[in-house]
């Protein structure tokens, strides 16, 4: 595991520090892996409606080349 260092506002600090008295976190470490977590879980909710929106395609595989290839 790596540690990293990271100059945060006194904001952000006291956000930290307000989730550890509440019990929500055990310490500093403990509420930044946390905030990741639910960051890269975020991404991956938004990657999935975004794909979502891609279009498909359907039939046959051949007839579907010829379009490509005529266009």
């Amino acid at each position: 595991m790596i540690t990293i260092s990271v100059p945060i506002p006194p904001f952000m600090e006291a956000f930290i520090e307000k989730h550890i008295k509440e019990g929500h976190a055990t310490n500093k470490a403990d509420v930044v892996r946390k905030a990741l977590a639910l960051l890269a879980e975020q991404r991956a909710i938004e990657d999935v409606l975004q794909a979502e929106k891609e279009p498909t395609l359907k039939g046959d595989l051949r007839e579907l080349a010829k379009q490509l290839r005529t266009k």
